[in-house]
């Protein structure tokens, strides 16, 4: 939600699309061959029994499925869970599994802690970062001294030259400000990365919360300010100071709003390319010393960048230009503190919560100190976490099922090709080539990261925070006009989520999202592809949605489609985009379909990949007595799928999700594929017209 700096640019620029988002890339390591164990014994197993059970719990056997699906997949468990006073949003699949992976990896940090071993090892690292973090004592004796450094070096500001030496400052010690900056593969030379730089400075989740003219939008812009103003004010500013400060610097912001592109547009991914060398950029901006920032951010060897939206950089001259430097200053003190808060003292810390956490998406409580430092850790040291993880819980031969169920997802959408009318055979013929071409990562990597040159101390935890987001940023600028690495992934193993990356034309699954509901050795194979293989089928159909169709096989961004095809394509897209614009979460809050559409063109895809999938296994294997009583298999399926998708959340997060989420909201995406799949109205006999079966189907892929 807060303007994080080079973590943002890569999920907006890349399209890394998984399920609910994507982490930045971390440190690289040298090749190490990783080590996959099963967990202890039969501790891991599943009982048919059991399976069943779980399924039916979850059910409300009371709703008509071809009426409310939703209710008659999720009921059970909505009924019988509750939001937990610390989250905002609990879904079924994606936080039971997170919430069981933290309390693993706390296990691990507070073993570290305790017996951190040799120094200079990772295991000493560990229990450095965790311990200091977990020292609530030493870090409230401290309050904001940690950041004076940096605010003497922001109270600097004086001019352009003044103002991106401290950003190039603050960005490179992991804080925003102003715009963001990072490398990614170069669109069309996607093996060699570029530096992009991206709009941004915003310390509101979205452009859209200045300009909206919605009262409660207003009204939380009202609530942005005041919180401004206390945290001015918790940096020593006297009350009056800070009221007239935080209203000029959401006067800036509304500024840099207003010459920011909307979410859907930044979604048009040939209208981000604009290549320049640095003295291209000077050209398009020549009161902002572009050599200086570079000089701050430590790497003045960068010579050629991506401006990926122009207008806003030639904006953000002229309103530079036009603001006193006082406000300018105070504007990144704002963003020092913002970022910074969550590492200082408990004052800040509840500041932070009370507006970010409890006023924007309605959370009722902050989480324990022992969360947010496991969060803290693993953004510090991702894979280090990641490879004992992968060593204790992800089972040996998931691996290999994981690869099987590709394959078989891959054959799906190949023979699907032939039966989609509006594709002409020459366009097929390259879709076929650029799904063949589709590069699998299951699990984990096949080399570990380096984390040697991170330093810690025991002792000082914001100091802590800081040499890893130094480190961080400096491997990630050291790749721009290097090769991009094939072998580097997006997420940790431990993550509970998944992507496609076009400009490698790559699916990776890590080994946190291989675990019930997604996936078991134990289940089903009806269960196993309709909810993980539908993963698998989403992600390979994101290589073909209205932005990834636009990269070609090898991950360079041109037109290789014919241009019949591609208008009919559009026209495909348009029935989705229609179609998921019709839901609402409450009468006037519609699904933005035009947001959403690549993830549900996704979606829909997934689902009838995975489904033609699981017939095909059923061809080869024969197909079993149901494992449900009261469901066949076919309907096991379709169940399955949905029950990942049972949630809860706050009213404030739904409406937050609905201009911030390129996702449709939970429900939606558990009913929505399955009302546009002919497979599924079989499999329940619901009477055409009926909402899982309405007249007008969309199909795309």
């Amino acid at each position: 939600m807060k303007d994080s700096h080079h973590h943002w640019i890569r999920s907006q620029t890349l399209g890394l699309t998984g399920l609910t988002g994507l982490l930045a890339l971390a440190c690289a390591a040298p090749p190490e061959e990783p080590v996959a164990s099963d967990p202890p014994a039969e501790e891991n197993r599943l009982t048919p029994e059991q399976v069943a059970a779980d399924v039916r719990e979850a059910l409300d056997t009371t709703a008509d499925p071809c009426q409310d699906f939703y209710r008659y997949a999720c009921g059970g468990w909505v009924d019988t869970t509750e939001l937990p006073g610390d989250k905002t949003r609990w879904v079924r699949s994606f936080s039971e599994i997170q919430e069981a992976n933290q309390e693993a990896i706390r296990q691990m940090l507070e073993d570290a802690a305790a017996s951190p071993g040799e120094a200079g090892t990772d295991q000493h690292r560990l229990g450095d970062f965790y311990g200091s973090c977990m020292d609530e004592e030493t870090i409230d004796q401290r309050g904001a001294d940690p950041i004076a450094p940096l605010l003497a070096e922001v109270d600097q500001v004086a001019d352009g030259e003044s103002l991106l030496r401290a950003t190039g400052l603050l960005h490179r010690n992991g804080f925003g400000g102003l715009f963001a900056m990072g490398p990614v593969p170069d669109f069309k030379q996607p093996d060699l990365n570029l530096a992009f730089f991206m709009q941004g400075g915003l310390g509101m989740p979205d452009r859209d919360f200045y300009l909206s003219d919605d009262e409660k939008r207003q009204e939380l812009l009202e609530q942005y300010e005041a919180h401004v103003a206390k945290m001015l004010g918790l940096l020593g500013a006297d009350e009056a100071e800070a009221a007239s400060l935080a209203a000029a610097i959401v006067a800036f912001e509304t500024k840099l709003a207003t010459a920011s592109r909307s979410r859907q547009d930044l979604r048009i991914r040939e209208k981000l390319y604009n290549k320049v060398d640095v003295a291209g950029l000077q050209d398009m901006t020549p009161t902002l010393p572009w050599d200086v920032y570079l000089g701050a951010i430590g790497h003045p060897e960068i010579e050629s960048a991506n401006v990926a939206v122009p207008e806003f950089f030639e904006s953000l001259e002229d309103i530079v230009a036009e603001t006193p430097p006082e406000v300018l200053s105070a504007y990144l003190r704002w963003h020092l503190v913002n970022g910074a808060a969550a590492y200082l003292s408990d004052d800040f810390v509840q500041a932070d919560f009370e507006f970010y956490g409890r006023a924007v998406t309605g959370q009722a409580e902050i989480e324990p100190r022992w969360k947010r430092c496991v969060e803290a850790t693993e953004d510090a040291m991702g894979e280090v976490i990641g490879r004992s993880y992968v060593e204790r819980y992800f089972a040996g031969e998931s691996k290999e099922v994981g690869l099987e169920m590709i394959s078989d997802i891959q054959g799906a959408f190949e023979t699907s090709l032939p039966a989609l009318a509006w594709m002409d055979e020459t366009t097929r013929e390259r879709a076929v080539e650029k799904a063949r071409a589709v590069k699998k990562k299951i699990g984990y990597p096949d080399k570990w990261r380096d984390y040697s040159s991170l330093e810690l101390s025991r002792g000082d935890f914001f100091a802590n925070v800081l040499s890893a987001n130094r480190v961080a940023f400096d491997y990630e600028l050291d790749k721009v006009g290097q090769p991009v690495d094939p072998d580097e992934w997006g997420m940790t193993p431990q993550m509970v989520n998944a992507y496609y990356n076009p400009l490698q034309n790559e699916i990776a699954f890590p080994a946190g999202i291989l675990q019930p509901p997604f996936f078991h050795r134990d289940f089903p194979a009806a269960m196993n592809y309709g909810a993980v293989g539908a993963v698998m089928g989403h992600e390979l159909s994101h290589g073909f949605d209205d932005q990834g169709r636009k990269f070609a096989p090898d991950g360079q961004l041109r037109d290789w489609w014919e241009p019949a095809a591609t208008e009919r394509f559009e026209e495909q897209a348009q029935c989705v985009d229609d179609f998921y614009s019709g839901y609402e979460i409450e009468p006037g809050k519609a699904v933005n379909g035009r947001l959403t559409l690549g993830e549900n063109i996704a979606d829909l895809g997934g689902v009838k990949q995975a489904f033609k999938a699981y017939k095909s296994w059923e061809d080869r294997h024969g197909a079993p007595e149901p494992a449900v009583e009261g469901l066949t298999n076919d309907q096991l399926f379709f169940v399955s799928f949905a029950q990942v998708w049972c949630s809860l959340v706050t009213p404030e997060q739904a409406e937050l999700r609905l201009t911030t989420d390129p996702h449709s909201p939970t429900q939606f995406r558990a009913v929505g594929p399955l009302a546009n799949a002919p497979a599924f109205a079989e499999a329940f006999q619901c009477p055409a017209g009926s909402p899982m079966a309405p007249e007008n189907r969309c199909e795309v892929w």
